[in-house]
C-alpha cells in the first residue's frame, strides 16, 4: 500500500481507464438465455474497482452504484466489452463511470447495452477511509464528466439528508403514539 507522502497531488483520467471483456455463457443468463442483469452488474462493479484501484492506489470499496441503464439484452456467445475511468476524486471517495458494449462475434458489430456510475471509498487494511490523490480531467468530455459527478454527488447527499430527516420524524411519530398507547 502507498502511504499519503507518495501519492502524486492529481492523476489523469487515462491514468486510471480499464478494460474488461468476457464471453456470455449459459450459467450467466436466464431462461431467455439473456445475460441476467445481477451478472452485469458484478462485472461492472469489478471494472469499476479496477479503475478505483488505479486512482488510488490501495484498498477500496463500492459505497453506491449510483445509476445504471439496461439498454439492450446480452445474449449467450455474444463478447461482453467494460471500460471504466473515473470521473471525478473528491477526499477519499471517488465516481467511476462505467460503459459496457456486446461484440457479436460473427459480425464483430459493437452494440451499447449499459452504462454505470459508482462510488468507491478508499481505504486502508484497517478500513479506515484514507485522502486520494485528485483527478486532471484534460479533455472537454472529461471535464464535462467531472462536472457531472459533482452534480450527481450533491443531488446524493441531498438525498440522503432527506431521508435521515425522514428517519427521525418517523421515529418521533413512532414515539408519540407509543406515549398515547
Amino acid at each position: 500500500m502507498s502511504s499519503a507522502e507518495n501519492q502524486p497531488a492529481a492523476r489523469t483520467v487515462a491514468s486510471t481507464q480499464s478494460e474488461m471483456t468476457e464471453i456470455i455463457l449459459p450459467n450467466d443468463t436466464n431462461t431467455l438465455g439473456n445475460l441476467l442483469g445481477g451478472r452485469l452488474m458484478h462485472f461492472i462493479d469489478l471494472t469499476g474497482a479496477m479503475a478505483a484501484y488505479r486512482h488510488t492506489r490501495t484498498h477500496v470499496v463500492t459505497a453506491a452504484m449510483d445509476h445504471i441503464d439496461f439498454i439492450q439484452p446480452v445474449h449467450v456467445g455474444d463478447l461482453l466489452i467494460l471500460k471504466s475511468s473515473v470521473n471525478r476524486a473528491f477526499t477519499s471517495s471517488l465516481e467511476v463511470g462505467v460503459k459496457v458494449w456486446v461484440e457479436h462475434p460473427q459480425t464483430g458489430m459493437l452494440l451499447h447495452v449499459a452504462s454505470a456510475y459508482l462510488v468507491f471509498v478508499a481505504i486502508d487494511k484497517d478500513g479506515r477511509p484514507v485522502k486520494i490523490p485528485g483527478l486532471l480531467p484534460e479533455t472537454p468530455n472529461e471535464i464535462r464528466r467531472s462536472n457531472d459527478a459533482l452534480r450527481r454527488r450533491e443531488h446524493r447527499e441531498a438525498e440522503a439528508a432527506r431521508r435521515k430527516q425522514e428517519r427521525r420524524e418517523q421515529a418521533e411519530r413512532l414515539k408519540k403514539e407509543t406515549a398515547k398507547a
